[in-house]
């Protein structure tokens, strides 16, 4: 089994918990998440033109950015990060120009030297597979697709087929942090795509407390948090882990404790 499975065969829903990589003492950060808790983390990679995203991830791209963080130097996190935690499942997050400029192989290659258990690539459709997924898979790196409340059941085959890992699901139409979904459009999607898949189905964009976590929770396989936690980053930098590690362990208690 692989540490994306094994995340997800636990007894309760999995926790995924997202910042921004070269935002803050990324390092500390991260560890402060796995102690919090965290099932899976996602690290954010830095881009100039963050589509998805609310304004707390985008100014901490500005962040990241503005401090000369590279490809490079997400690799160098990704791969202490794994020497320090060996069995904590950890996903790159971010946009295509980063993942392809130097070619699929190349960046596929230095995902499985750098321990990354895979990638969730915002602005490749299912339709483009090619332009990643074949070379993740190659080196046994999952690709993780994205499905939104607009992907209907014509579509959903095509965004399911050759998603590894997990699913997520990204519950409103819009950008990250900002408004929450209904739970019972929640629960009503996430039951729609699990008739078409046997892959877990996570559920974020718009979770930030432990009570929307925990509802969330009890009708997904894992719940992602990303913006409420790189608010702590911008509002407390240095002093920033002991805030993560506080409400990682909220969070994640919501979510262990919702079924």
């Amino acid at each position: 089994m692989t540490r994306l499975s094994n995340a997800f065969s636990k007894p309760h829903p999995a926790f995924v918990a997202f910042i921004t990589a070269g935002d803050g003492d990324t390092a500390a950060n991260l560890d402060a998440l796995v102690a919090g808790g965290a099932d899976v983390i996602e690290l954010g990679m830095p881009f100039t033109d963050p589509m998805a995203d609310g304004p707390a991830i985008q100014a901490a791209n500005i962040r990241s950015l503005g401090r000369g963080t590279t490809t490079h130097d997400v690799f160098a996190l990704a791969f202490e990060f794994r020497e320090r935690h060996k069995d904590v499942p950890l996903v790159l997050m971010g946009y295509a120009n980063p993942m392809v400029r130097r070619g699929p192989e190349w960046f596929a290659s230095q995902c499985a030297a750098a321990g990354v258990d895979g990638i969730i690539c915002v602005d490749i459709p299912p339709e483009e597979d090619d332009a990643l997924g074949p070379a993740l898979r190659k080196f046994g790196v999952a690709p993780i697709r994205l499905a939104t409340p607009t992907t209907d059941d014509r579509r959903l085959p095509a965004v399911v087929e050759g998603s590894e890992g997990f699913l997520y699901y990204v519950a409103v139409a819009g950008i990250t942090g900002m408004q929450q979904a209904a739970i019972e459009s929640i629960e009503a999607n996430v039951a729609r795509i699990k008739q078409a898949t046997d892959i877990p189905v996570a559920v974020g964009f718009g979770v930030r407390t432990p009570e929307q976590a925990g509802e969330i929770a009890r009708v997904a396989d894992g719940v992602v948090v990303g913006s409420a936690l790189v608010e702590l980053v911008a509002e407390h930098g240095a002093d920033a882990p002991a805030r993560l590690r506080e409400l990682t362990s909220k969070l994640a208690g919501a979510v262990r404790s919702a079924r």
